[in-house]
């Protein structure tokens, strides 16, 4: 009996033996990835590379796993970091404290990895990435917009020209066309925005110039799972 007997019952021993060899990057550590990067932790992916330059914020303990009172002011790959390793001690890990941009992208040698996911927020960094995988025959799964969102029902694995409503999706989709990138798996929702309220963010009461999106648990948590469920079953296809 092991950490994943439970695991090999549905996946077999070649399976637990594929995902123990595989090694996955994850960019952005948030309410998306937290829930990625411990779902393939717990399904055996041997090593991870955790991408990302934020701290632990209060206003992430809504939907983030490395987000508690304890780990307030932490970085998120280190929090991240140590969840990970004490579900699994044997676990490869590598923590960049780095915000992904063109300008450092090429600090990451992206051709080492089996799968790259794609969880950051910022359109350029997220078009850089994917460009880079595309070039580099690198399988990339990329989520798009979970905030202002209420119906984790309406979340979907596609491609990124199968999206609707999204507006994110809408300007990948453009710019990714522009760019000659005619493919692209995706995790995105159907689901129309909810009306926003107005709620004060900043610690001194006042409003954000930036529309903030709103979030809730269990939206970007579903898409993060639904990504590890993609990024497992497409290794485990792949020769």
């Amino acid at each position: 009996m092991n950490p994943f007997s439970r695991t090999e019952l549905i996946i077999g021993a070649d399976g637990i033996k594929k995902l123990n060899e595989s090694k996955v990057a994850v960019f952005g550590i948030g309410g998306v990835g937290s829930f990625t990067a411990e779902a393939l932790v717990r399904s055996g992916i041997g090593s991870i590379t955790l991408i990302d330059d934020d701290d632990v914020h209060l206003t992430n303990l809504n939907r983030q796993l490395p987000a508690l009172h304890s780990t307030l002011g932490k970085k998120k790959v280190d929090a991240m970091g140590d969840r990970l390793l004490d579900i699994n001690p044997e676990l490869k890990l590598v923590k960049l404290p780095m915000l992904y941009l063109p300008e450092n992208a090429d600090q990451i040698d992206l051709s080492e990895f089996d799968y790259v996911v794609d969880a950051i927020d910022t359109v350029s960094a997220k078009l850089e990435l994917i460009q880079r995988c595309k070039t580099l025959g690198v399988p990339i799964l990329s989520s798009m917009g979970a905030g202002n969102k209420l119906d984790p029902t309406r979340l979907k694995v596609g491609d990124i020209y199968e999206t609707s409503v999204c507006p994110l999706a809408k300007v990948m989709r453009h710019e990714l066309r522009k760019r000659g990138v005619d493919a692209l798996k995706v995790v995105y929702s159907t689901e129309e925005p909810v009306k926003r309220y107005e709620v004060e963010l900043n610690e001194n009461g006042s409003h954000k110039k930036r529309q903030t999106p709103g979030s809730i648990s269990f939206v970007p948590s579903t898409a993060g799972l639904l990504i590890a469920y993609a990024v497992v079953t497409d290794l485990l296809k792949a020769k």
